[in-house]
């Protein structure tokens, strides 16, 4: 890795800073800016120190519309905003999906705006960690605060996840490396455990690696679950590993102070899917009859677990939210976005802060291609080529303020560092603006109608 010299070259220091990358939502940064411009971030791993100071590649700078021959044309903002509202307003199946990586205060709107027009509200959990909601609907959720397991962890576990790569802070500020209030020693008073298929970057410097078989991770931790409970395994080898060394990782994991087991998308995403999820639970729950032990699921955006925690308080669902009957429904595998556009019902589109187009099946991007789509966002990806109104938003965190959660449920305050581009609106004062201009024609259409 080349060396960078550090920054030096700048007229002020914005201090405690959040970061708008992965669900560690650190909130220690310093963003280092000049001329109304982040070009250094202290504290921050690179992934989201690159995001800050790299904002302004690709960024969409002004509204657009599509022209009859195919073209994204610059308009004004009422113009761009009008068109959206008409498109939205005569929807008979719109679709709002994203949410992820905006703010708690622009979902607000974002659900009047649905149950105004029937919509489906939903949000990238539906592709990653859906299975690890329905598991916690299914069994509880042991969870605890990130602060909890820094003072209180002498075991870490990782499961199906490699935060080396994906959360780089995670061991740093959370989990392994920091020194607890009962942890004074940091490190070397932690074990850190890594069970994955893959020998990962985490598992490298793990203490212990289990590397059990692929879509071996239901039958390992139903023999955890039996040598916790005492029981004897007839196999001799459990999803490759051997009994006894699931015995002597059980009886570890018993004696332990306090436990924590983090786990990703290797885990919800294979052959079991949320099944997984409910054995690791239950596998927790038999753990505490013997120690104190406590799960998390590495979240991705930084804003992918308030979406689902505002929407379960608003609504009692977390994502796939269904508002066409005029009251929320909810059905895995009906109400989820992929599911509507593979079927073809969706006939309007509104993605906010997602890029759908870059990781929906062909299937759903075909139908995508054939309907409206309105874009809200502040980057040019393959969404922006199917889009049809294009509303330029601002940068959480950094441009506007605003209310995230971390991955263990924390409210998150995010301040704001820098101005926005001057063409360029807040998310919560676009949505609000499409509430009130769809609220508008439907008043005028009910008017007309009871003439």
């Amino acid at each position: 890795m080349a060396y960078e010299p550090p920054v030096t070259d700048y007229d002020e220091i914005v201090e405690n800073g959040t970061c708008a990358f992965c669900g560690c939502n650190c909130d220690d940064l310093d963003f280092l800016v000049k001329d109304g411009h982040v070009v250094g971030v202290r504290h921050a791993c690179r992934l989201g120190a690159s995001k800050v100071m790299e904002d302004m590649d690709q960024r969409l700078m002004v509204p657009m519309i599509r022209d009859e021959n195919g073209e994204l044309q610059e308009v004004d903002w009422d113009t761009a905003l009008d068109k959206a509202a008409e498109l939205i307003a005569g929807a008979v199946r719109p679709i709002f999906y994203g949410w992820s990586e905006t703010s708690i205060e622009t979902m607000k709107h974002g659900i009047r705006l649905g149950e105004l027009v029937g919509a489906v509200l939903d949000n990238q959990a539906t592709i990653c960690h859906g299975p690890s909601l329905q598991a916690v609907q299914n069994v509880g959720y042991p969870i605890a605060t990130l602060g909890e397991v820094k003072n209180r962890a002498d075991m870490i576990i990782y499961s199906g996840s490699n935060p080396m790569n994906s959360h780089p802070r995670h061991l740093a500020r959370y989990s392994t490396f920091p020194r607890g209030w009962f942890r004074k020693r940091g490190r070397f008073d932690r074990t850190l455990v890594t069970m994955d298929p893959k020998y990962s970057d985490t598992a490298k410097m793990s203490d212990i690696w289990v590397g059990f078989e692929q879509n071996g991770d239901y039958g390992f931790y139903n023999a955890i679950r039996a040598a916790v409970k005492g029981k004897e395994i007839d196999q001799d080898y459990v999803s490759g590993i051997p009994k006894e060394d699931i015995m002597e990782l059980a009886e570890a994991m018993k004696n332990v102070q306090f436990g924590a087991l983090f786990f990703g998308l290797g885990l919800t995403h294979t052959l079991s899917k949320q099944r997984n999820i409910d054995m690791a639970i239950e596998m927790l729950a038999d753990l505490n009859e013997h120690a104190k032990w406590v799960l998390t699921p590495m979240r991705g955006h930084f804003n992918v677990n308030g979406f689902n925690i505002f929407m379960a308080y608003e609504c009692g669902f977390p994502y796939g939210v269904d508002y066409c009957r005029g009251y929320q429904r909810y059905m895995n595998g009906e109400t989820n976005t992929i599911d509507l556009l593979t079927r073809k019902e969706c006939d309007v589109f509104m993605v906010i802060a997602a890029d759908p187009g870059a990781h929906y099946p062909g299937g759903a991007v075909k139908h995508l291609a054939e309907i409206p789509v309105i874009q809200v966002d502040i980057h040019w990806g393959p969404s922006t080529e199917i889009a049809d109104v294009v509303l330029p938003g601002s940068f959480i965190g950094v441009e506007c303020a605003g209310t995230s959660y971390r991955m263990d449920g924390v409210p998150i305050y995010m301040k704001k560092a820098v101005d926005k581009p001057e063409t360029c609106r807040d998310d919560e004062w676009i949505i609000r603006e499409l509430y009130e201009r769809v609220q508008k024609i439907k008043a005028e259409e009910a008017a007309a109608a009871s003439k």
